[in-house]
């Protein structure tokens, strides 16, 4: 585990980004992710059901390592999905679901 530099919150080591106040460590600086307006779906809470879900954006995850210096080329093989994350402002409870 490792701190981010910009909010002292642990990440995991093999995240680049905080997941908590959007700091790229490769980048030095806070990542502005775009939204829209509206939000894409209307979600409750499942601990809070009275509280909606705030969308965070869409995430990108793959699957296996990099490859030393054929990281990049690499990649191509990998498995790739995509992910709306919405996070509860009352409990902070995260959710993931595939993007329409």
């Amino acid at each position: 585990m490792k701190n981010c530099p910009n909010c002292h919150e642990e990440m995991e080591d093999n995240f680049d980004v905080c997941w908590n106040c959007n700091f790229s460590i490769s980048e030095d600086k806070v990542i502005e992710f775009e939204s829209g307006s509206e939000p894409k779906r209307k979600i409750n809470c499942l601990r809070c059901p009275d509280v909606q879900m705030i969308p965070s954006g869409v995430y990108n995850f793959h699957e296996g390592t990099n490859f030393g210096i054929f990281g990049n080329l690499m990649e191509m093989f990998n498995n790739r999905e995509s992910f709306d994350l919405y996070i509860c402002p009352k409990c902070g409870k995260v959710e993931f679901f595939s993007p329409r």
